[in-house]
């Protein structure tokens, strides 16, 4: 905003007060600058004369907020750089006292200065300054205070700290989330190092790209035979016999990216003990890493590692399928008769879907073998078909066992293919030769329809009858299997006499 012509001749005579701020002698060299009236005001042979109707625009351009004060801190003028259009308010405080529009922490620093400059001290630093009116808004401005005139006016000219507190305020934020996120590293850091130590089990982590151990367990380092503090940085292949760096790396990345189980044998460089090794590859922060885990494969082993050796190359060479699920029958492992038997290439392509969508009668094949295993411990002998990724299907016996001696409950399903039996396999509920008599005898006595429903009866007693054998008389898993409700069920078996059949 621009002055009008009083403030215009109001600052005349403040103007010449500007020859005692610039330092310069006026009787020193230079030109002598006058004005219309002939009063010198400003001796510099470098300065031009500033005309006084272009004296505020410089001032409002040179600050963005520029405000000239009596003594006693009342408002005379104000002049707000063009470019801050947020400052255009504070054009209303001419007139009035500048302390209403500061804080009152300001109100004091205000004081302090206008005190030292009626005392004629001379002060050059800058004052910062808050100012806010009725809580609408609030902005810190940075003032340098001038002398102009012999009756003790003061021009503030201001600088908008916003930029700057904003600016603040963020690398303070900056800083905090630092922090945090160095406390939770801390953290996270702590409890590796406790899971680490505490750990049964010997770890150590090895990179890819160097074939060098990132770090190790005192278990890993007591198997190695070696101090723990000296395992990072080293090589891991120098840690066994007959193996270099290029060859144990490929051993060990071919066996982390199979499904297979089996550990690699190995043998350490010190004390030759006899290990296993099981390695699993990972990512983190872009670099690929190998976790290993080292058991000793001593001579002596007990007769439980025997069995565990014996049950797991019966699981991977077994002629009969082994599948292992969760409780709901998601398939989590399965071995290579399994794949053989429903055509699929490869264990990703199976795991994580559900055993039924291999079964001819899916869910409710699946249902009445999970319910039953879980209530008895396991089934025998469930007949049904597996049905292929391309459509084929092959007569299977399947047995089930529910193993409940852990965090996290399995099902294991022991399949064998019925394909060559089956022919010479009896039905699993036959028909009795007083039903089919009775069907035959109607043959001249009866008409078609009549046969034809006493056919159905026998048929349907035939199929409940199979139904709840096959469920061991579980007669919600027979009604699924039927497709009948659980009332309808009761009312059949009553109808034939079945209903005492096994048990309620």
């Amino acid at each position: 905003m621009r002055p009008d012509d009083s403030k215009l001749r109001r600052e005349q005579p403040r103007q010449r007060g500007l020859e005692d701020e610039t330092g310069f002698d006026p009787s020193g060299p230079g030109t002598e600058t006058v004005t219309s009236r002939g009063t010198k005001y400003w001796n510099s042979g470098a300065i031009p004369l500033i005309a006084p109707d272009l004296l505020g625009d410089i001032i409002s351009m040179a600050s963005d907020l520029s405000i000239v004060i009596t003594p006693e801190g009342t408002v005379l003028s104000v002049l707000v750089n063009p470019a801050n259009t947020q400052f255009t308010p504070a054009g209303k405080w001419e007139g009035k006292d500048l302390r209403q529009f500061l804080t009152a922490e300001s109100a004091t620093k205000l004081d302090t200065k206008l005190a030292a400059f009626a005392e004629g001290a001379r002060h050059d630093e800058m004052v910062e300054l808050n100012h806010t009116e009725d809580t609408r808004w609030d902005f810190p401005i940075r003032y340098s205070f001038h002398a102009i005139g012999p009756d003790g006016s003061l021009l503030m000219l201001g600088r908008d700290l916003r930029p700057v507190a904003e600016m603040q305020q963020q690398l303070v934020k900056a800083q905090l989330a630092l922090e945090r996120d160095y406390e939770v590293q801390r953290e996270f850091d702590t409890r590796y190092r406790v899971l680490m130590e505490t750990s049964r089990e010997a770890l150590v982590f090895v990179a890819v790209a160097t074939g060098r151990v990132v770090d190790a367990n005192s278990a890993a380092a007591q198997i190695l035979g070696t101090a723990q503090g000296s395992l990072p940085g080293t090589a891991f292949a120098g840690e066994f016999e007959g193996k270099r760096r290029g060859e144990l790396l490929e051993m060990l990345t071919n066996a982390a990216i199979s499904d297979s189980d089996r550990p690699l044998q190995l043998h350490t460089k010190r004390g030759r003990k006899p290990v296993r090794l099981v390695p699993r590859m990972f990512r983190a922060a872009g670099e690929r890493l190998l976790l290993c885990r080292l058991d000793l494969a001593e001579s002596g082993e007990s007769g439980g590692d025997a069995l565990g050796e014996n049950l797991s190359a019966l699981y991977q060479e077994g002629v009969d399928a082994i599948v292992f699920t969760d409780t709901h029958g998601s398939i989590t492992s399965a071995n290579e008769s399994f794949l053989n038997l429903v055509d699929s290439a490869h264990l990703s392509s199976v795991r994580g879907k559900s055993l039924g969508t291999f079964m001819s009668r899916g869910a409710v094949d699946l249902k009445v073998l999970i319910d039953n295993a879980a209530r008895s411990g396991q089934m025998r002998l469930y007949a049904t078909k597996l049905s292929g990724e391309y459509g084929g299907q092959v007569p299977v016996e399947i047995s089930a066992t529910y193993l409940n001696d852990r965090t996290n409950p399995v099902m294991v399903f022991v399949i064998r293919d019925a394909s060559r039996a089956e022919a010479l396999r009896a039905p699993g509920v036959g028909v009795s030769d007083g039903a089919v008599k009775s069907v035959m005898e109607l043959v001249g006595s009866a008409t078609l329809k009549d046969i034809v429903a006493e056919t159905t009866d026998v048929v349907e007693k035939m199929c409940i009858e199979t139904a709840v054998e096959l469920t061991r008389n579980n007669r919600v898993a027979a009604a699924e299997m039927l497709g009948l409700s659980r009332q309808s069920l009761y009312v059949k078996l009553r109808k034939y006499g079945l209903l005492k059949k096994g048990g309620e």
